[in-house]
């Protein structure tokens, strides 16, 4: 080749050595743009990145692997630092196996993986997505992942609480499944009505009640008024009720249906519906059948009754021997005067039958004041607490109970509070007192003293926990006696029924437990304090009240007036002596008698009367109050003076005082009767102008 051209060779090659060396340089330059900008992304993307290199160990092929690559954000999202270089299995030993699951399969089969796992030791759910680095054999996976522990917190939450809501729904429904269901098989007749009175909701029960009184088959849309449109009477009743619970109110009634000669009483408890802003919808009612607790609670009323009266006759028993002595005693004392006043009239000492006469009458009137104690004390009536006071009643009592305990043992009263009031029934209280009294006795066999004191007391609230009473004033009505006394073991049983230290033939164990039974009754208490051989002294704690006693029966008040004759009486009295007297009595008075032994006999003779006088136990088979009842279909002005032997309260039965009545006890005065007379004549405008006795039967 010519040196010439061989010359230009040269200098082409190293033209193109020189471009080559240019292009190299630039290439390079080119290639650490690139990096630097890869790394730039790489460091500075939100997601966390990393290249992971699987290799054998101790577990197996490919069973862990190496941290070759990863960016800053891996620290952030994984809360890991420095992780480039570390192996798995040192990192999170307890959970390798787990992220071998997940990224084993994509470095075999090459198929990207999407995935949420948490990352347990730091705590971190990261999602993940992860792909294999080409080739296969560079055994790499690349992960592509971002911390989510607070969406997923999130989303755990709203899952929970949508379980949750889910849960108490179904709750709920079950709830009102199962009130459904109960509602439907209660006991209760269940009804509830809207505003404009149309039923809501009713139970089976309500349904066939209301068909078994009214005749129509209850159901919910029905109007109440078209119900018992043929009933107005009800109609109007439940009205009224529906209109006090659609008001506001909630109360209940107790409310009696009879059909079929069956007498039912229900308690209705009414109740306004209101809905979640308070406003009311309608109401509810609740029915329940309580005609058996009914017929129970006055089977008991009946049997409480009449053990309060065989206790009291039991008291009255006891009774019996001091007052058969004192009333013989007394009888002695007449009997004496009568048959002295003979003799004197034999005589005719006529001076000394006045003082005899005065001494009959006096014991006579002892006898009749120790009679009608007795009869008050022992007659069955219903217990009408009233306004008492204390004093009067106890003085009322202390001859009875001095009669009764017997002249072996004293008995005196002290009064510290001489206007002590209390809210009680003044019969059970006597009853009480007296059944004491005679307990104190009996601890005293050869005599002693029994000290009966009232006061007024204030209760702490220290002393009214012991006694298990609220904090106030009461009145201490004590009774203490020096008698033998009780352990504390018989002190504390003594209040029980039936239970006695005595002789069952001599007491029933009814007495204290009476007592105890009818004070908490009053709202007090019973008090116990003794010991043996130091007595016994026993407390009763009645509420005090403020307020006057109720009046006793109108006295008799002389009349200030002209005496009123030539009246026509009837008067039906079966013992004859005591009609025969009266009789000449009011005859004397220039009166009409028309006496009768029998009611019968006097509504026969069917007179007209100004003024019937009867007595009440009459023979023939009506009593006086029924004769007077009869009379007055006829005359229902006529006045009525009733006598009896019997306490005064007994004529009432329970009932009101009759108007244009009046009540005169066994044995009365002869001044008495006329005065009792005259008041109930006064009444009376003019007198019969035709005065002529019917024929008097004896």
């Amino acid at each position: 080749m010519p040196s010439r051209e061989l010359q230009s060779l040269r200098q082409q090659m190293e033209v193109l050595r020189q471009r080559n060396t240019e292009l190299e340089t630039q290439w390079a330059r080119h290639q650490q743009d690139d990096q630097d900008l890869f790394r730039f992304l790489f460091d500075t993307m939100d997601e966390g990145f990393c290249v992971i290199e699987f290799f054998d160990g101790p577990h197996g092929p490919l069973s862990d692997y190496v941290h070759v690559l990863a960016n800053a954000a891996y620290t952030r999202h994984a809360g890991i630092a420095d992780v480039t270089g570390q192996k798995l299995r040192e990192m999170v030993p307890d959970e390798a196996d787990d992220w071998i699951a997940r990224y084993g399969p994509v470095l075999r089969t090459g198929k990207p993986l999407q995935f949420e796992q948490e990352l347990v030791a730091t705590g971190r759910v990261l999602s993940v997505t992860t792909f294999r680095i080409e080739p296969a054999e560079r055994r790499q996976v690349a992960v592509l992942f971002k911390d989510v522990t607070e969406r997923y917190r999130a989303e755990t939450a709203l899952q929970q609480l949508n379980e949750h809501l889910e849960q108490r729904v179904a709750a709920a429904l079950a709830e009102r499944s199962l009130f459904a269901e109960l509602v439907e098989n209660s006991v209760a007749r269940v009804q509830v009505v809207d505003t404009s009175m149309t039923f809501l909701a009713v139970n089976k029960r309500a349904v066939r009640d209301f068909e078994y009184l009214f005749n129509h088959t209850l159901k919910a849309g029905d109007s109440l008024i078209d119900c018992l449109a043929d009933f107005p009477t009800e109609l109007d009743r439940c009205m009224a009720l529906w209109r006090r619970a659609l008001a506001g109110e909630s109360f209940t009634e107790v409310i009696a249906y009879e059909k079929n000669g069956r007498l039912g009483h229900f308690e209705s408890r009414f109740t306004p519906l209101r809905d979640g802003a308070g406003v009311i919808t309608g109401a509810y009612l609740f029915v329940y059948d309580i005609t058996r607790r009914v017929n129970e609670q006055q089977q008991l009323l009946e049997a409480e009754k009449a053990l309060r009266q065989a206790q009291k006759m039991e008291a009255v028993g006891q009774l019996t021997g001091g007052i058969a002595h004192d009333f013989n005693n007394l009888l002695a004392g007449i009997l004496g005067a009568q048959e002295l006043m003979r003799q004197r009239v034999q005589q005719a000492r006529h001076d000394d039958i006045p003082a005899l006469l005065d001494s009959a009458c006096s014991s006579a009137h002892r006898a009749a004041t120790l009679v009608q104690r007795l009869l008050a004390f022992s007659r069955q009536q219903t217990l009408q607490p009233q306004m008492i006071r204390l004093r009067t009643l106890v003085e009322g009592m202390q001859e009875l109970i001095s009669r009764s305990v017997g002249p072996a043992i004293e008995v005196s009263c002290h009064f510290e509070h001489d206007k002590g009031l209390s809210f009680v029934d003044p019969p059970q209280l006597e009853s009480a007192l007296l059944n004491l009294c005679i307990n104190a006795r009996d601890a005293m066999p050869s005599g002693g003293r029994i000290d009966i004191d009232c006061r007024r007391v204030q209760i702490t609230d220290d002393t009214a926990q012991t006694l298990n009473l609220p904090a106030g004033r009461y009145l201490c009505l004590a009774v203490e006696d020096n008698g033998q006394g009780m352990s504390a073991e018989v002190a504390a049983r003594a209040v029980e029924p039936f239970f006695t230290t005595k002789p069952s033939e001599r007491n029933t164990g009814l007495g204290l437990s009476m007592v105890y039974g009818f004070v908490r009754q009053s709202g007090g208490q019973l008090q116990i304090r003794s010991a043996p051989g130091e007595g016994t002294c026993i407390r009763l704690y009645l509420p005090w009240k403020p307020g006057s006693e109720r009046p006793p029966l109108a006295a008799i008040e002389p009349a200030a007036r002209t005496p009123a004759s030539g009246r026509r009486i009837t008067l039906v009295e079966d013992h004859e002596p005591l009609r025969a007297i009266i009789t000449e009595v009011l005859e004397d008075l220039g009166h009409c008698i028309d006496s009768y032994p029998n009611g019968p006999a006097a509504l026969e003779a069917n007179g007209q009367p100004e003024l019937l006088i009867t007595d009440i136990g009459l023979p023939g088979g009506l009593d006086g109050r029924q004769v007077a009842e009869a009379f007055r279909l006829r005359l229902p002005e006529v006045p009525v003076l009733f006598i009896t032997g019997y306490d005064a309260n007994a004529v009432l039965n329970e009932r009101p005082m009759p108007s244009g009545a009046r009540v005169l006890t066994k044995p009365f005065t002869l001044e008495a009767l006329v005065e009792q007379v005259e008041q109930l004549l006064s009444m009376i405008r003019s007198p019969v102008d035709d005065c002529v006795p019917a024929k008097r039967e004896s």
